[in-house]
């Protein structure tokens, strides 16, 4: 936009809150500057010449303000700033507190879009390939416990050659659904009539000769930020749990096509943050006096029970990562832009991803495949390819480390065992360097963008319906975020580009990284950079005290454990972008040599 055309619109928009003020006002001409009389014919429009309007400020407001921006202002350059800035910078509100005020739908994305790949950076992979692991061969377990904590990829083998049911199979994740739930409190809504109608379909196809693939008459739970048509998506928030959708979200509808049964809307911290829904704390299958983390909490929890065969997940800044790593499963982040988010909740429009979170790292890529493709609905999708062999070597790849992260926390012994295993799966170990910058400063624009998502919801008190009101949850950060400067977030827009081209080097060295799961700089980075990361149990750790998301609380004291008590412990792949078939084959590897994946949760 030229300045004429900025001048314009904004002597314009200022002109239309002022017919609010001074009736009857002509819009034709500018004023001039210091006389208040027309401009002569010709002018330009020129900024900080529109009628007055909104609040008066002086210095001292200023003054106040540039506390909260660290902007230092001399005396006049405050006097200066609060003199126009009712004709300046307050009609750019106009939006927002009207007369003429736009709403913006839910749907509607920001017209910027994050671009994980870079310019002159090649993308892998070159073709499309799937190969699953060959059929193990066995027999049908006579427990139906046993059923139940059966991977997806054991699960559709039974399935396919009719040795089990899809109804049988249902009706297993349904009763232990309603027995877990009083405990995990990972379940919104339950969808019994919806899954024995898909169950009996999927059945009655498969006989018919009509198999989908291996999700077909699977069971599965969907994080409760998914739209599902007829059944309420709440968002794990007050004031949507409601909110009844009238579509399916592409993901739901992709996962229905390739006949997997939908048995329940699952769990999530309000508005995708931590582990504290409406209906309270969704809790950790392995330590009950903890919640399971979050934000996709529910399927974390469930899919540990052995409550659903899969579920999906979402994560912006950890929300996979977490709770597949406290709760023992496989979480697959897929790289941004793979899988569509449309009709799924927005937090942020450039960092939000779905994903797989299941019993076995193979299952992740099972889901993922029936997921990847782009949709009109979400202008971040983009086609891509998926190169996967369950069955290929994983000897000579070259796995990144950064030797300082693997001995300070939060890595552990099982982090360091990971490492040495993959040494000895044939593994290349190369030592990298990531450069010492304030990495959460990146959070400015996931600050932002979570504000404007749910701006209404603040700005008209919503938000101070949710459980968790404390300084670490969403209505205090909304409301700060209006407070948030413009300028910052452009720059943090700058430094997100400077550390994908980091990325870039890096990931140019390495087929992919080993990293401590919840290290802070690499959760960051790799989520705003768009990489996708595989988290899954190599080991068990002791702990001393329930752990919590959240900041802690004096007033809410955490639990102790004498003795302590013994909890799965995973780590984190991170690949290159879109090639997430390396991280399966890596994870399958590393899944097989630990020999944990199969150990259940006590009293499950």
């Amino acid at each position: 936009m030229s300045d004429s055309s900025r001048r314009w619109f904004l002597t314009r928009s200022v002109l239309g809150v002022a017919g609010a003020v001074v009736a009857g006002r002509a819009e034709a001409a500018p004023p001039d500057a210091g006389t208040g009389a027309p401009a002569p014919a010709g002018s330009p429009p020129a900024f900080g010449t529109a009628p007055s309007v909104g609040p008066e400020v002086n210095a001292a407001t200023f003054e106040e303000a540039s506390k909260l921006m660290r902007v230092t202002l001399t005396p006049a350059e405050r006097a200066q700033a609060a003199g126009n800035w009712r004709e300046m910078m307050a009609p750019l509100l106009e939006r927002r507190t009207g007369p003429r005020r736009v709403e913006l739908e839910p749907s509607l994305a920001p017209a910027t879009r994050w671009d994980p790949s870079l310019p002159g950076v090649k993308t892998v992979p070159s073709r499309n390939r799937f190969v699953r692991s060959k059929a193990p061969g066995a027999p049908l377990p006579q427990k139906d416990e046993d059923i139940a904590f059966a991977p997806v990829s054991q699960l559709s083998r039974w399935v396919e050659s009719r040795a089990l049911t899809s109804e049988r199979l249902t009706n297993i994740y349904l009763e232990r659904l309603r027995r877990f739930d009083p405990k995990l409190q990972c379940v919104i809504t339950l969808t019994p009539e919806l899954a024995l109608e898909q169950a009996r379909r999927a059945d009655k196809e498969i006989a018919a000769g009509r198999y989908r693939g291996p999700l077909h008459g699977i069971p599965w739970g969907a994080k409760d930020l998914v739209d599902t048509a007829g059944i309420a998506t709440t968002y794990g928030a007050e004031p949507f749990r409601d909110r009844i959708p009238t579509t399916d979200a592409t993901v739901v509808d992709r996962l229905h096509r390739a006949g997997a049964v939908l048995v329940a809307k699952l769990s999530l911290g309000a508005l995708a943050l931590n582990d504290i829904w409406f209906g309270g704390e969704t809790k950790n299958p392995w330590v009950l006096e903890e919640g399971s983390s979050g934000s996709s909490a529910g399927p974390g929890s469930a899919t540990a029970a052995a409550c659903v065969g899969f579920s999906l997940g979402s994560e912006t800044g950890g929300s996979i990562v977490a709770p597949s790593m406290r709760c023992g499963v496989a979480g697959l982040r897929p790289t941004y832009g793979r899988v569509p988010r449309t009709g799924a909740m927005t937090l942020s429009w450039t960092l939000d991803k779905l994903g797989p979170m299941a019993r076995g790292v193979e299952d992740t890529l099972l889901v993922l495949s029936a997921l990847s493709g782009p949709d009109a609905g979400d202008g971040a999708s983009v086609p891509s390819r998926l190169d996967f062999d369950a069955t290929a070597g994983v000897k000579g790849l070259r796995v990144g480390y950064l030797p300082a992260w693997m001995e300070q926390s939060p890595a552990t012994d099982v982090d360091r065992a990971a490492l040495e295993t993959l040494k000895t799966l044939g593994l290349t170990p190369v030592e990298v360097k990531l450069p010492d910058w304030p990495y959460s400063s990146l959070n400015v624009i996931l600050f932002a963008e979570a504000a404007a998502a749910f701006e209404e919801l603040t700005l008209e008190h919503g938000v101070d319906a949710l459980a968790m009101q404390v300084p670490d949850a969403w209505p205090n950060l909304f409301r700060q975020s209006r407070f948030l400067s413009a300028v910052d977030f452009v720059q943090a827009d700058r430094l997100r580009h400077k550390v994908a081209r980091e990325m870039a080097r890096i990931m140019g060295e390495v087929d992919l990284l080993l990293v401590p799961s919840l290290r802070e700089e690499m959760l960051t980075v790799s989520n705003f950079t768009g990489h996708p990361s595989l988290t899954l149990r190599t080991g068990f750790v002791e702990v001393e005290r329930a752990r919590s998301d959240w900041a802690p609380n004096p007033l809410r004291p955490l639990p102790t454990f004498s003795p302590k008590r013994r909890v799965p412990h995973g780590v984190t792949l991170i690949g290159r972008l879109f090639d997430e078939g390396t991280l399966g084959r890596v994870g399958i590897a590393l899944e097989r040599a630990s020999g944990v994946a199969g150990e259940r949760p006590p009293g499950f």
